[in-house]
């Protein structure tokens, strides 16, 4: 009879400690994916970072074009390459993102420039890049989802508490973000 029970208990622990390395194994490869998903993202934001010393040149070979906002696309763009984390990176993204929606909202007074075909060119590989950062980043926070919730339900959570397992933020839309772009009279000065 002791025999038995002590195979039940040995039967039992074993049970839980395969359950515990499975559960384990499993964050580890979602946290590693949500890694993975940041730096999709940091490698959009690179391609876009590339090519707006591009974009900028071109618009400044249009003469009398607004040096403000070219100014902002810059200071943005130096704002960018400091961020350190991904809480920076994307609050410098949604700066810069602004800028840029300013520029092309500005160079739409331009007849010249809208009909530069290297200005669109850029303009079109930063629109496809745009795309790809608004998918990395709903990509992102799907991963970041399916992350929290194995580490927060019950019972996952218990052998996400003992391994140190902790949430992940997910990217909100900044308020900026959710405005239109504003022009002033001046900007639109030809």
């Amino acid at each position: 009879m002791q025999s038995v029970i002590i195979g039940v208990i040995v039967v039992v622990v074993l049970i839980i400690l395969i359950w515990f390395v499975s559960a384990r194994n499993g964050f580890v490869a979602l946290r590693n994916r949500v890694k993975d998903q940041a730096a999709q993202i940091d490698v959009q934001l690179k391609r876009r970072f590339d090519l707006i010393p591009n974009l900028v040149a071109v618009v400044k070979s249009q003469a009398g074009f607004e040096k403000s906002t070219l100014e902002a696309v810059v200071q943005a763009r130096a704002g960018a390459a400091q961020a350190k984390n991904l809480p920076d990176t994307m609050k410098a993204d949604n700066e810069l993102a602004s800028a840029l929606g300013k520029l092309f909202a500005v160079a739409e007074s331009y007849p010249d420039l809208k009909s530069n075909a290297g200005f669109n060119q850029l303009s079109s590989e930063l629109a496809d890049t745009e795309d790809k950062i608004a998918y990395s980043r709903q990509f992102y926070n799907d991963t970041v989802l399916k992350y929290n919730n194995a580490i927060q339900m019950f019972p996952g959570n218990i052998a996400a508490g003992i391994c140190g397992f902790s949430a992940q933020e997910f990217l909100a839309t900044a308020d900026n973000e959710r405005e239109s772009v504003k022009i002033s009279a001046d900007d639109l000065k030809v």
